[in-house]
């Protein structure tokens, strides 16, 4: 039996990239139109993915965490404007690491697991909806730079912190 959360609003012909501390998002990696009306800069759309197998190799799980080239678009495309959004990128990582995280300590339970699995899932999925709009509020944007510094700080820390998690 195979499980899939997906990924809340992902198309299925989206060109994705996965989070890669070695590679930085570029302005050309946002190939989507900017939304009409929008008042913002840019916009960069990630995944949260979830897949777990249940069978007779017994149960295992696989993390992953996108950034889509499809939904993602900009505006003003400054390098400033682009770090900020390479913040929102690095904050979906640190949400896969902590899935992860809780994952390596999961019991599995034939009689639970299919509720357990999507309760953990929808936790994460919250929280990590909850940081991102934290992080644009109090950066405005990244209109407040010196803020805008402190969560880039905040966030890498994060990463650092959960590195032992990176290998989902």
């Amino acid at each position: 039996m195979v499980l899939t959360t997906a990924a809340m609003g992902q198309g299925k012909n989206e060109e994705l990239i996965g989070w890669n501390a070695g590679q930085k998002l570029t302005w050309a990696d946002y190939k989507g139109k900017p939304k009409e009306n929008s008042d913002a800069a840019a916009s960069t759309a990630t995944y949260l993915g979830f897949e777990f197998n249940v069978g007779r190799d017994g149960f295992n799980y696989k993390i992953t965490c996108t950034f889509s080239k499809t939904k993602s678009w900009g505006l003003h495309k400054t390098d400033y404007i682009l770090t900020h959004e390479q913040g929102h990128f690095d904050i979906a990582e640190i949400f896969a690491r902590k899935l992860n995280k809780i994952m390596s300590g999961y019991k599995f339970d034939k009689n639970s697991f299919k509720e357990d699995l999507k309760t953990i899932y929808e936790s994460i999925a919250l929280e990590k909806d909850a940081l991102q709009n934290q992080y644009d509020v109090e950066t405005n944007h990244s209109i407040k730079r010196e803020k805008q510094e402190e969560w880039l700080r905040k966030i890498s820390d994060q990463l650092q912190e959960l590195a032992p998690f990176s290998g989902y």
